[in-house]
């Protein structure tokens, strides 16, 4: 009763009765011809003198074999519990599937779908006070042998997979502020750079219109075939680049709507 108690604590501390069913949390995957673009925010509560921040982007990385990326969303006392089971149950070596022996990336998100619903069973009663248990991922990467791959779990366990001619990026979280971005300039052909750069202004946009997304912002851009993280980078509070790329965003969008035509208002 001691560990449930303690997860119970946890949970209203980052996720409080107040802010019961809010996001408080952006995450986004993209996935193009050159690579995927990873990128999540570390706000884990936003009240108005209550601000806490956790890095919600697990790396589980083998050179030259697989590259595994976890972005998660919803209670942060639930998606650490997947994470430790996943993770412990990777350190086994009786036979047991495991993150590190698992042949597809398909199959990785069939363990996170186990531990997400053996998490549920063991402690979800004992949440019920701070909103239930709800943890949801972004889960890709490359895995040898197999393409890139890109996937969206939900709290029930259940996954979809992204597709390059269909579906390029999943979100989770508070999603809607920095969606009409994304869908205005991500296609599978765009570089992995402009998709790093179109993504953290989808973050700016989310955090100028959300208190519930807030930095530090961490993003990686997995090159296709490489099998290992190369390029990785945290955005703090008062980054030089965020803050100029946040600035010339907005500027060019007050010049180009300055330029617009009038409406014509004639009947």
């Amino acid at each position: 009763m001691q560990q449930y108690n303690r997860i119970n604590t946890l949970n209203r501390q980052f996720n409080p009765p107040e802010l019961k069913g809010k996001a408080m949390t952006y995450c986004v995957g993209v996935l193009l011809n050159q690579g995927i673009v990873f990128a999540s925010d570390s706000r884990t509560n936003a009240g108005v003198d209550n601000i806490a921040s956790f890095c919600k982007m697990t790396v589980l990385e083998r050179p030259g074999d697989r590259v595994i990326v976890l972005l998660s969303s919803g209670n942060l006392a639930g998606t650490q519990a997947v994470i430790s089971l996943l993770k412990q149950a990777g350190e086994l070596q009786d036979g047991t599937p495991t993150i590190w022996t698992a042949r597809t990336l398909f199959d990785v998100c069939g363990l996170v779908a186990d531990a997400v619903r053996a998490v549920d069973r063991r402690d979800g009663q004992y949440l019920t006070d701070s909103g239930g248990f709800n943890a949801s991922f972004i889960v890709g990467g490359q895995i040898k042998g197999e393409p890139m791959r890109l996937f969206r779990t939900y709290a029930e366990g259940n996954f979809i997979e992204a597709d390059l001619e269909l579906t390029t990026y999943f979100q989770t979280g508070e999603a809607k502020y920095g969606k009409p971005i994304i869908d205005r300039v991500i296609t599978p052909d765009t570089s992995l750079s402009d998709a790093a750069k179109c993504v953290l202004v989808s973050f700016d946009s989310t955090m100028r219109s959300n208190l519930s997304v807030g930095m530090p912002i961490d993003l990686i851009c997995y090159q296709r075939d490489s099998l290992q993280i190369q390029m990785r980078r945290r955005f703090a509070e008062g980054d030089a680049y965020f803050t100029e790329l946040s600035a010339r965003w907005s500027a060019g969008v007050r010049d180009v709507f300055s330029r617009m035509p009038e409406p014509d208002m004639q009947v």
